[in-house]
């Protein structure tokens, strides 16, 4: 069989798109304009130890296989096997259908395909898999977030609001969600560059600290901060979010970071956090979650190349987690088209300057974002993937909470 007809099969004969081989072999449709291009033999290789979307991304990210037209319109024209990848049947004959061509090309994954060393979700391990993904460049970051530098869903208030529109608007609802005030101590768990920290301080007078895991985030964040004048209120530390002050908090915002506790740990997470909390004090935890129960495995190429380690849990688990930690939950929400647009808006950011980010982390590190992104932003258009913000409250002895009859 050719190169273009295995593809087409691992793709689906009816995708509107045109594949082209190595060896001159061609599928799909000749009017399409978008097009697939496999260029090397490693590129089939690569399918024998990781049939389906892994070895897909594999040849992509290192140039066996190119793309012709936009990527995120090639991605959402085969949707099953980018969001479900292909059954098991169709990866075990794959594999056995490319074994030739194996042994004359294996080679090991890309140098950039990131396994952790050391116990799951110990702190040296967490540490290394927050440094392989946050510690990339802090201007890389600035190019695809934007000047707000947050990174996660931002919040819309209309159909033409800017990203970055979008993302004070959501530093603003996690705000009144939390009720701040001039006075009160805020903690922003797993904070990134600080824009909550910041937004808090400067907009509420609030006195904020905020912690990461990454020293870039926390160097870069601080330094924003002394910019901006807020010193006096604003903080950020580069320690570990189980090190965090046990002191009384008024409030605590987790933007982000639960996708990053294992199953095992989400009851010992929140019941820190509920720890941490004065009686009357609220949660908001907002993360990406499994759409439908039962959860699956994380997609393999993310698991490998964005976020190593990271499992993503229901929304009915999260609520029932925290609910079992001891907060009362309140109000939640979905946001999962709004984050679909959130990555829409980073995915033109890196376009805009795909020249400099290529020159700052290199063709490999740039395409693995590219894909990501546009694979993440089809996710959530499809409901693979949603984004849950949940208000929990750690209320008094006597069972009273500071919620007023109707709103937060």
């Amino acid at each position: 069989m050719q190169v273009a007809e295995i593809i087409s099969s691992v793709l689906g004969a009816d995708v509107p798109v045109r594949i082209i081989g190595y060896d001159g072999s061609k599928a799909g449709p000749d009017s399409a304009e978008a097009a697939i291009r496999i260029t090397s033999p490693r590129a089939m290789a690569r399918l024998v130890t990781a049939p389906g979307t892994l070895g897909l991304a594999r040849g992509y990210v290192t140039g066996e296989i190119e793309v012709e037209g936009e990527l995120y319109g090639i991605l959402a024209a085969m949707p099953d096997v980018i969001l479900h990848d292909i059954s098991r049947a169709q990866r075990v004959k794959l594999a056995r259908q490319l074994v030739p061509v194996w042994l004359k090309h294996r080679m090991p994954p890309p140098e950039f395909e990131f396994v952790p060393p050391g116990r799951l979700h110990s702190r040296a391990r967490d540490r290394k898999v927050i440094s392989h993904h946050y510690d990339v460049s802090n201007t890389f970051y600035e190019w695809v977030l934007g000047p707000s530098m947050a990174y996660t869903c931002a919040v819309y208030p209309t159909a033409t609001a800017t990203l970055e529109e979008a993302q004070a608007e959501k530093h603003e609802l996690v705000s009144q969600k939390l009720a701040l005030a001039p006075g009160m101590r805020l903690l922003d768990v797993g904070c990134g560059w600080g824009g909550m920290v910041m937004h808090a301080a400067a907009e509420h007078g609030v006195k904020a600290l905020g912690v990461t895991l990454s020293a870039n985030q926390a160097a870069w964040a601080q330094a924003e901060i002394t910019r901006r004048g807020l010193d006096d209120l604003a903080e950020v530390r580069h320690v570990d979010y189980r090190d965090a002050p046990e002191t009384e908090f008024d409030a605590i915002s987790s933007i982000g970071l639960t996708e990053h506790i294992g199953r095992a740990q989400l009851p010992s997470y929140f019941a820190s956090l509920h720890a941490r909390l004065k009686p009357g004090g609220r949660l908001l935890n907002h993360c990406i979650t499994e759409s439908r129960t039962p959860a699956r495995r994380l997609d393999p190429f993310i698991g490998r190349y964005i976020f190593p380690d990271g499992e993503l849990h229901t929304v009915g688990h999260v609520i029932g987690t925290m609910n079992d930690a001891g907060f009362e939950i309140r109000h939640e929400e979905n946001f999962r088209e709004h984050y679909a647009r959130t990555l829409h808006g980073w995915g033109d950011n890196l376009e805009a300057h795909w020249d400099e980010a290529v020159a700052e982390v290199g063709i490999g590190k740039a395409k693995v974002w590219r894909l990501y992104m546009a694979a993440c932003r089809l996710g959530f258009e499809r409901d693979n993937i949603q984004l849950h913000q949940v208000l929990g409250e750690r209320v008094h002895g006597d069972g009273r909470s500071g919620f007023p009859l109707r709103g937060w």
